[in-house]
């Protein structure tokens, strides 16, 4: 019986461009979006085995003019129900930061934890069982500043020449595939 108390639920925090998708700067369009391989069966596998799924993106092209919040809101909503939708996948947050580095003061841009935090509050999650997946130092800074349980840098997208930033604390993998078998296999075991 629930006696109305939230319960908190494991995620999979994910940075989307060169992580899930190939980075080809700024992209804003469903045109442009292209699916590293394999990553919505990836996907699939996460959602099944009951992870929450939450995309956390630094998207300064808003700032800088080269496309609206509602371009980049079109975008996720297309990506979500024409591509995930054929595989059973409904991504349970999308969230970005819309700043730009260079002339903004925010606490939402990675490697700041902001966009985590507030997708905890949202969806009730927990972070110390969850995961944090990116091709960027700022990915890992940002899941090590939020406490999640393991953060993973893909040697996809910057991963290749950001590895050297990670400390051996940070598991790298070759792709987003093999960091969810990691994930599947690690939230199995903790609930065995």
């Amino acid at each position: 019986m629930n006696d109305g108390a939230a319960i908190f639920r494991p995620a999979v925090f994910m940075d989307r461009d060169g992580t899930l998708n190939h980075d080809e700067s700024y992209i804003h369009k469903f045109e442009e979006f292209r699916w590293i391989d394999r990553v919505p069966e990836a996907l699939a596998q996460l959602k099944r085995a009951g992870l929450a799924l939450v995309v956390v993106t630094n998207q300064s092209g808003v700032n800088r003019g080269y496309y609206d919040r509602q371009d980049l809101l079109k975008l996720h909503r297309e990506v979500g129900q024409d591509l995930l939708a054929r595989v059973g996948v409904k991504i349970d947050g999308w969230y970005f930061c819309p700043h730009n580095p260079l002339t903004d003061n925010c606490d939402c841009r990675k490697p700041a934890p902001g966009m985590l935090i507030q997708a905890t509050k949202d969806l009730f999650l927990d972070p110390a069982e969850s995961y944090m997946v990116g091709d960027k130092f700022l990915d890992v800074q940002a899941g090590l500043a939020m406490g999640v349980k393991r953060t993973i840098l893909v040697l996809t997208g910057y991963g290749e020449s950001e590895r050297k930033y990670v400390s051996s604390d940070t598991l790298i993998v070759n792709n987003f595939p093999e960091a969810a078998e990691y994930i599947l296999n690690d939230f199995s075991a903790s609930r065995a």
